[in-house]
């Protein structure tokens, strides 16, 4: 299991420990998470699929969990009105929706975690990945961390994984 401290700003996973980003507004208890509030939801996630764009990166050779690759037209989305809201759509789309081919990398390795998806609520959050990180920047309501650290632990993670964010 993963386990994120909000406080510290840490991610520990098989006995490492790495730093990491969070929502600009801090972790917030998933009961009051709201689209577009800047926070990172507070619960115990599972870690559902891994993204990967194909033009800088390669599965690792013991990548045991879902995957698939991303390509330009590939986006989520984050509008509640959307019946598709809080999933994966294609560009374009007749809703706001999050592009996940974006220039800066943050999306090069892409671990979605299963908030607010069984089913979606409406306007409960969005989009709450795992995702790289290049600086010590906040995130929309995500988790970062180091890209190179985001592969090793996609390479150890297996279906059943759960994040923690405390």
């Amino acid at each position: 299991m993963i386990r994120v401290d909000t406080a510290t700003r840490t991610l520990a996973a098989f006995g490492q420990s790495w730093p990491c980003a969070i929502g600009r507004s801090g972790g917030l208890d998933a009961a009051a998470k709201q689209e577009g509030d800047g926070a990172t939801p507070l619960g115990r996630w599972p870690i559902r699929t891994v993204l990967l764009r194909p033009d800088r990166i390669a599965p690792p050779p013991s990548l045991h969990l879902p995957w698939r690759w991303i390509g330009p037209d590939d986006g989520w989305s984050d509008d509640p009105r959307d019946p598709a809201y809080n999933r994966p759509i294609r560009h374009p789309h007749r809703y706001s929706a999050e592009r996940l081919w974006r220039d800066d990398g943050l999306y090069d390795v892409l671990v979605v975690l299963g908030h607010n998806d069984t089913p979606p609520q409406p306007g409960r959050g969005s989009a709450i990945f795992l995702h790289c990180r290049n600086d010590d920047e906040p995130t929309e309501g995500c988790v970062a961390i180091d890209r190179a650290a985001l592969i090793e632990l996609v390479a150890r993670l297996t279906a059943g994984d759960w994040i923690e964010i405390v």
